[in-house]
């Protein structure tokens, strides 16, 4: 039997006394992925004390075991997936999903809380359970709702953007300060791999100023524009390159330039174009260097693209000006609580086309008005019912049904 002080992986640190039989001991080069003592598997960084120049190994992310609650990765060359339990949803299937879907219409159902779901609506549709369908010509950003979800629209890959690409479109923001701070108006690229060699084009907002962004896998080029004047009701945006160089008009500014470091030529991105933000519940699953916190708040219009200075301008999508898909986009101007009554002291929440009632305390249901049982999670205060006593209502508050071996009004006693 050997009895160990520590366990060192791959090398020793120099303050450490070592015995060595002969010879000098070199620092272990290349990747552990499992390690195992008298059959109890030791996990490498979860029970590790400490550490020094130790980073993950180039392996495909399904190894990284990034699906929560028992969800299956499944991964081929260029993406990876989670296949969820019956009870969960999300990429990372991270959140308890609905147990009986009310939404309609493909919507995203959300569960606002263990009794209550929220219908986020995909693109052409509004209402409570996106039954509504809705005309959207000058679409409406919502930023990110608070479940964590993103509005956005997705169109079709823009062919032939690779050597030459010019942009116009118009936007109009939200009234209120976080429409300045951290927000992506369009972004199309490499999803989900990190890497500073990834190919991306994107646009947004941070602090006040638009910020366009091109990496051609040699590095990223990056023009900030002057601050926006706030007294514009509708900003312009017209930006392009060609080859390495890159140029941003904002307004009545001048126009900035830039040249992408490197050698490379092309931009050689396969993946969507998204308008107003991202599929992705995280920001962290787009490249590196593309990492807008929250999506675009406020509307976004006459987007239009031309890849050659012979073509005319035309808007994105297959066909022409039509989105893949899109969720809790509405129309600018609009407001869908306007057909939305909460009861019972709730209010209207919208989120593009979105729309929900949160409910005031003792309040449940998708107009407020059930009432929440003294026994249910909702409930505030909750109920006392200790050490698995089941909450049982009456008339006139509750009772505790105790399990076998405990007694008490709460089931509090052994």
């Amino acid at each position: 039997q050997i009895t160990f002080g520590s366990i060192f992986l791959g090398n020793v640190p120099v303050h450490e006394e070592v015995h060595r039989c002969a010879g000098q001991i070199y620092g272990y080069k290349g990747c552990i992925r499992d390690f195992q003592v008298n059959n109890k598997e030791l996990f490498i960084i979860d029970e590790a004390l400490g550490g020094r120049n130790v980073e993950n190994c180039n392996v495909p992310i399904c190894d990284y075991h990034p699906c929560h609650n028992g969800g299956t990765c499944t991964s081929d060359a260029e993406n990876w997936f989670c296949e969820c339990p019956k009870l969960y949803s999300g990429k990372l299937c991270q959140f308890a999903t609905c147990d009986e879907n009310p939404c309609g219409n493909g919507a995203t159902c959300f569960p606002k809380s263990r009794r209550d779901a929220v219908c986020l609506c995909p693109y052409g549709r509004s209402g409570i359970l996106c039954s509504d369908a809705v005309n959207i010509s000058q679409p409406s950003f919502s930023g990110t709702d608070v479940f964590g979800y993103t509005s956005f629209l997705a169109y079709s890959t823009i062919p032939n953007i690779t050597f030459y690409y010019e942009f116009r479109l118009k936007f109009q923001l939200a009234n209120h300060h976080s429409a300045l701070q951290d927000n992506l108006i369009f972004f199309t690229g490499q999803k989900g791999q990190g890497l500073n060699g990834d190919d991306f084009l994107e646009l947004g907002l941070r602090n006040g100023k638009v910020v366009y962004s091109y990496n051609l896998g040699s590095g990223t080029a990056t023009i900030i524009s002057k601050p926006l004047d706030l007294t514009l009701n509708i900003h312009v945006i017209h930006l392009g390159r060609y080859l390495q160089e890159g140029w941003l008009k904002v307004d009545d500014q001048k126009n900035k330039t830039v040249t992408s470091p490197g050698r490379l030529v092309g931009l050689n991105v396969f993946s969507q174009f998204y308008l107003g933000g991202y599929r992705e519940y995280t920001p962290e699953l787009l490249p590196k260097g593309s990492r807008f916190k929250n999506s675009f708040q406020g509307c976004i219009f006459d987007v239009q693209v031309r890849t050659s200075m012979n073509q005319e301008f035309k808007s994105p999508g297959s066909p022409e000006g039509h989105p893949n898909s899109g969720r809790s986009v509405g129309q600018c101007k609009d407001s869908p609580c306007s057909l939305i009554k909460c009861r019972n002291g709730g209010k209207c929440i919208e989120s593009g086309s979105t729309v929900y009632c949160d409910c005031l305390t003792g309040w449940k249901g998708a107009f407020c008005t059930e009432t929440v049982s003294v026994c249910e999670p909702e409930h505030d205060p909750p109920h006392l019912c200790e050490q698995g006593g089941t909450c049982v209502p009456l008339p006139k508050g509750y009772t505790c049904h105790c399990p076998l071996g405990t007694t008490g009004i709460y089931c509090e006693q052994g």
